[in-house]
């Protein structure tokens, strides 16, 4: 019971660490615009009823809801906040990325997004994939009844985005990687414990996620501003200050915990 107070707690803590989140400028343009690899041609069709990987994305989402009110379904609704992902990968990278220490790597963020939302978008409207609690009844972390019943399962575009990031954050400090990568790993289980994408969904956010990625290396833009934010994550790094080790540890302890 300690345990569960104590992860409790670390999950509340995760929650509200990131309650401002940077705004994203308006204007933001892509790196890959309509020129990237075609995600819909390359993803794996979505499953459709009767199938082997429509019942396992049943299964998953049935067996996932006994995690309500857990530490795990806490943190599960941070990480339904994909604006504070930067901040939330701190205790992985060691350092908190922002405006002021790494500019022009907090300016590429939102470019990142548009790529990814453009890779999500266009076989999310294809496939029209149902969310989970719309075929079976269960809770979910986040308000069914707001604007996410609208909007399509597969792939998720919160997986996208955030494996997207971690992998190129991951290639900014590889001694970090597999912190980083593990970190990036969770935000896509959490959209499974959350209620709100199948298991299918979240798998093909990754491929997505690595899909951009591959794409955006195609760029020569963006590989000239990855050169500038490797100096800066670099620096970043070196001048601190690190997370609070304390709840770094927590996190750890939480990421680690079962689903």
């Amino acid at each position: 019971m300690a345990w569960k107070l104590t992860m409790l707690a670390a999950a509340a803590a995760l929650v509200t660490m990131g309650a401002e989140p940077a705004p994203k400028p308006a204007t933001a343009q892509s790196y890959l615009g309509d020129g990237g690899p075609e995600a819909l041609k390359i993803l794996p069709p979505a499953p459709v009823a009767g199938t082997i990987r429509y019942e396992a994305d049943r299964k998953m989402f049935l067996g996932t809801r006994k995690y309500e009110g857990a530490p795990r379904w806490a943190l599960a609704l941070n990480d339904d906040n994909g604006s504070i992902y930067i901040k939330d990968l701190s205790c992985a990278l060691g350092v908190e990325l922002t405006p002021q220490n790494a500019p022009k790597f907090m300016s590429m963020i939102p470019r990142i997004s548009r790529d990814s939302s453009h890779a999500t978008n266009i076989p999310k409207d294809f496939y029209k994939r149902q969310r989970p609690f719309l075929i079976d009844k269960g809770a979910t972390c986040i308000d069914q009844a707001g604007g996410i019943k609208d909007s399509y399962d597969y792939p998720s575009g919160h997986v996208t985005y955030s494996w997207t990031v971690g992998l190129i954050l991951a290639e900014l400090a590889p001694d970090r990687a597999t912190q980083i990568l593990v970190r990036a790993r969770v935000f896509g289980e959490s959209r499974m414990v959350c209620g709100v994408h199948n298991m299918s969904a979240v798998e093909a956010g990754r491929t997505n996620g690595s899909i951009v990625v591959a794409g955006l290396h195609g760029s020569e833009e963006f590989r000239k501003d990855l050169e500038i934010a490797r100096k800066e994550v670099a620096a970043a790094r070196k001048a601190g200050p690190a997370p609070d080790p304390a709840m770094c540890a927590k996190e750890a302890e939480l990421l680690a915990s079962p689903y």
